[in-house]
């Protein structure tokens, strides 16, 4: 990426965001870049993808829910009902319309980074798993997951969205269709050796 678009995202994100999840966008941009080369997708836009996932993170849901339905965006019921996934999904709209990001692979990167998605792209992929190993994640089994990482990358989604899931499931929360295509997707290449 040049260096100017990379100072120009970063300036686009800082006043967005706590210092906390300004320091976790350039960590995930960090490792997203270290898999990008490990698994062959194209390093400067899975940077440019890592700094602008959590772009709207901090944003009242109210105001994420705004610019969905601004830029035109039909959410279905359940997506509706997970206020999680807001951010990535009004993240994408807000980059591409306000930043003018015009890139569909990092448009799709940050879009689907929460939820995956069927047929998930090695760079979709890559965004997805570096922002569950990012160097500030500390949750319970991370160093496991970031070595799993680097032996396979679908393995690492199928744990990931296994985490997730079953978090959701002890809640009773939905489960978006998409998360559950990206998972399907993850399990059968794992199995098949994909």
């Amino acid at each position: 990426m040049k260096k100017k678009d990379r100072q120009a995202y970063i300036q686009a994100i800082k006043p967005l965001l706590s210092e906390k999840r300004f320091e976790h966008s350039l960590n995930v941009a960090q490792e997203a870049v270290k898999l990008a080369k490990k698994y062959g997708a194209d390093p400067e836009k899975a940077e440019a993808a890592g700094i602008l996932h959590d772009i709207l993170k901090d944003t009242p849901a109210d105001k994420q829910l705004k610019i969905i339905s601004d830029f035109g965006i039909i959410m279905n019921d359940v997506e509706l009902s997970v206020k999680k996934s807001w951010h990535a999904i009004s993240g994408a709209a807000y980059i591409r319309g306000v930043l003018r990001v015009e890139d569909e692979e990092i448009i799709d990167a940050v879009r689907y980074h929460t939820t995956g998605r069927h047929n998930m792209t090695v760079l979709e992929k890559v965004v997805f798993v570096a922002d569950f190993i990012s160097k500030d994640r500390d949750y319970p089994g991370v160093e496991e997951m970031r070595k799993t990482a680097y032996k396979s990358l679908d393995r690492a989604i199928v744990e990931g969205i296994a985490f997730t899931v079953g978090a959701l499931l002890k809640d009773r929360e939905p489960v978006v269709p998409e998360t559950v295509d990206a998972y399907n997707d993850a399990v059968w290449a794992v199995r098949h050796g994909k």
